[in-house]
């Protein structure tokens, strides 16, 4: 079964109250499961990242619960942020090589976070889409961030 993952985070200031919110879709694109949450005092790229961590977070949750036993083997997660892409897909092999430091020589930002998604046993492909240009789950996920961070303030 392919499983489809939609993710968003922002925030209201940089740092600021933030959101994060997820949207996973079954091979019909039919909704199996959605969250959205906050924290008050956080960063873009910590909501972004914390979006994926929990969408990947149900998805283990979900297979566990037998909802399909290969749901781990063909996952796809869209997200609106080079961030997270280009971070868990390419920086993330350098950063482990130095001891989880940059090329500027210092430390990684965020890297809890950044060790929390890399300690997924999950198969999954990563795309980018653009945010803001009206694919509907990305824009579901956005609203539900922005009502997160709404909640907060």
């Amino acid at each position: 079964m392919r499983i489809s993952i939609y993710t968003d985070g922002g925030c209201h200031g940089n740092p600021g109250p933030g959101g994060w919110a997820y949207v996973i879709l079954d091979e019909s694109t039919r909704i199996v499961a959605e969250k959205s949450g906050g924290e008050r005092n956080t960063t873009n790229n910590r909501m972004e990242l914390l979006a994926v961590i929990n969408a990947l977070e149900a998805v283990v949750a979900m297979s566990a619960d037998g909802y399909a036993d290969d749901v781990v083997v063909d996952s796809v997660v869209f997200t609106d942020s080079q961030y997270v892409r280009q971070g868990i897909t390419s920086w993330i092999h350098t950063w482990k090589r130095n001891g989880w430091v940059t090329a500027a020589k210092t430390p990684v930002k965020n890297k809890d976070l950044w060790q929390r998604l890399d300690g997924f046993s999950l198969s999954v492909k990563w795309i980018w889409v653009r945010g803001h240009a009206g694919n509907i789950f990305n824009e579901r996920c956005d609203a539900m961030t922005q009502s997160a961070i709404t909640s907060l303030l």
